[in-house]
């Protein structure tokens, strides 16, 4: 963990904890050693610094290659932040995430690739079923619940909240399943991915606190 990322990683959760009042709920499930996929939902771009605090250990995110400009070229690095094109997407960044995956690196990815707008959870996209397909490593599924109401898409400034992530058992896809291939293929693994984040839920007595 380069000293960057640690000051900030202590930071956010600083910033998390007092105003977000973030929670990881089932951290005990949390894969905190080996490689392994992270994915959650998309709602806010609170999520990325909401996940990471969540890990006690550092993890890799992704980000629009377009914000690795200025001090964001510096930084970003910095913090295990891999720069991805959208405008015009190649096998790049998703080699670059298979190549820190074998190496026992812990990577988030977002399989719906951008923001819901209304908060649930949407279709997946083929890139995480690709990546599925390639390593082999466990898939750490969480759901964020709070983010949206904290900081929607379209939203240029965060409000306080509560930010609950909760934490689901590891998903190992066999070889049968790995060995697909093609869009329609690596669509099925996305999939099943979306549906294990789907089904998590807040616990009863969570679910009706503010």
């Amino acid at each position: 963990m380069s000293p960057t990322y640690r000051i900030c990683h202590s930071i956010a959760r600083a910033v998390g904890h007092v105003i977000f009042q973030h929670e990881v709920i089932h951290r005990e499930r949390l894969i905190e050693e080996g490689p392994a996929l992270i994915v959650c939902n998309h709602v806010s771009y609170l999520d990325p610094p909401m996940v990471g605090i969540s890990f006690r250990k550092e993890i890799w995110f992704l980000a629009r290659k377009s914000l690795f400009r200025g001090f964001g070229a510096w930084l970003y690095p910095r913090l295990n932040v891999i720069p991805v094109d959208q405008d015009q997407p190649d096998m790049t960044g998703l080699k670059n995430i298979i190549r820190l995956l074998q190496r026992g690196e812990r990577v988030l990815l977002f399989p719906e690739g951008s923001r819901s707008w209304d908060g649930t959870p949407q279709k997946g996209e083929p890139g995480v079923g690709l990546v599925i397909a390639k390593t082999g490593v466990p898939v750490q599924p969480l759901r964020i619940f709070g983010a949206h109401e904290a900081m929607p898409r379209g939203a240029t400034l965060p409000r306080p909240g509560k930010i609950r992530v909760v934490v689901g058992e590891p998903v190992v896809f066999t070889e049968e399943e790995r060995a697909t291939k093609g869009k329609d293929g690596y669509l099925r693994l996305s999939e099943k991915t979306m549906q294990a984040i789907a089904a998590l839920e807040l616990p009863d007595h969570e679910a009706d606190r503010p």
